[in-house]
């Protein structure tokens, strides 16, 4: 605050009696005290003030260059924050956004708030109309963007290894001409840790589809799996592996259970197969139709010479449930005769 400030404020305190306050004054001088401090902040750089606006959610799109995977967010992996928001009555704390063209209604892209987008459209779109999305509007570079979205999203356990790595891999490109050095440096990390997620986003297809989900991959998955990956012989192993372990997931989704969706059960299945430490597996028969009824059921299997159908059925299940399920198997065998 400047000298004229504190001289000001002087002549207007310097009135107050210490021993016989009126309460009335102190409150005016306190509250002029207080907003000359605010101004005098303001005038010397100190105080930055924000203009926040509550916009409806609709109004806004992601960034196409946005970190994080927005089909992948649902109810239960936004669950805290919605639970958060409905408690609070608000959204605490703003996205940040950036103003676009106004095409079908969009006028804001959100560089950072993602997750609290989705959360703020289900809670509209689930008896909650009365929120509103809260936004700090900011003039950004793409370059300035993707830097704000790093930092703000870098330490928090809701963006995965994966979503980042690719982030990081499109950045290189788009903004720093392929050079892994400069985007070190812009983003304040070591060359080795960035070269780390760079790898995770160069992972083959097979790989990642062989987890349940591209968010279960951990950067340490990608640095156990780079050896092998490395050398052509292997390579080829663990790709294989990949795609059977997906065919697998796949079946499974069919009948009971889902024992190859674990992220840390595939991980050990693929450095196996690098290793040389699996074998090739069976082709197994194809499931054609699964009947069930009260608990009861069973699978109609083609055999490898594909003239033959076996029929799995629960020895426990009930005569009645076999009736009726051997009913429904043979007025399907008959349609499709």
């Amino acid at each position: 605050m400047t000298k004229k400030h504190d001289a000001i404020f002087d002549a207007v305190l310097s009135g107050i009696d210490a021993d016989g306050r009126n309460p009335k004054k102190d409150r005016s001088a306190g509250r002029f005290l207080k907003r000359g401090n605010a101004i005098g902040e303001k005038l010397s750089g100190e105080l930055h003030e924000k203009t926040l606006h509550l916009v409806d959610p609709s109004r806004c799109r992601m960034w196409d260059r946005h970190n994080r995977i927005y089909d992948l967010l649902t109810p239960e992996n936004c669950s805290d924050l919605i639970d958060g928001i409905q408690q609070q009555g608000k959204q605490e704390f703003p996205a940040v956004v950036r103003r676009v063209e106004g095409v079908d209604g969009i006028d804001f892209e959100v560089i950072c708030g993602a997750r609290r987008h989705f959360a703020i459209s289900w809670l509209r779109a689930n008896n909650y109309p009365q929120f509103k999305y809260l936004i700090e509007v900011r003039d950004l570079s793409d370059e300035e963007a993707f830097r704000l979205a790093d930092i703000e999203n870098r330490d928090r356990a809701d963006i995965s290894d994966y979503e980042r790595a690719c982030d990081y891999a499109a950045a290189v490109k788009l903004y720093y001409g392929g050079k892994q050095k400069s985007m070190a440096q812009r983003l304040q990390v070591s060359e080795a840790w960035l070269s780390r997620y760079l790898f995770l986003a160069k992972l083959p297809d097979e790989i990642v589809s062989a987890y349940p989900s591209p968010n279960d991959i951990k950067e340490l998955h990608a640095r156990t799996l780079k050896p092998f990956l490395a050398q052509p012989k292997t390579r080829a192993k663990m790709i294989d592996r990949a795609e059977w372990l997906q065919s697998m997931r796949a079946a499974q989704a069919t009948t009971h259970g889902t024992p190859w969706n674990d992220a840390v059960k595939v991980l050990n299945e693929l450095k196996q197969a690098g290793q040389g430490k699996v074998s090739k597996p069976k082709p197994k028969p194809s499931v054609k139709h699964v009947y069930s009824a009260k608990g009861s059921d069973f699978s109609i299997k083609r055999t490898d010479k594909g003239r033959q159908i076996l029929l799995e059925i629960d020895k426990d299940a009930p005569t009645d449930d076999l009736r009726m399920l051997l009913e429904k198997f043979l007025t399907d065998r008959a349609e499709n005769l």
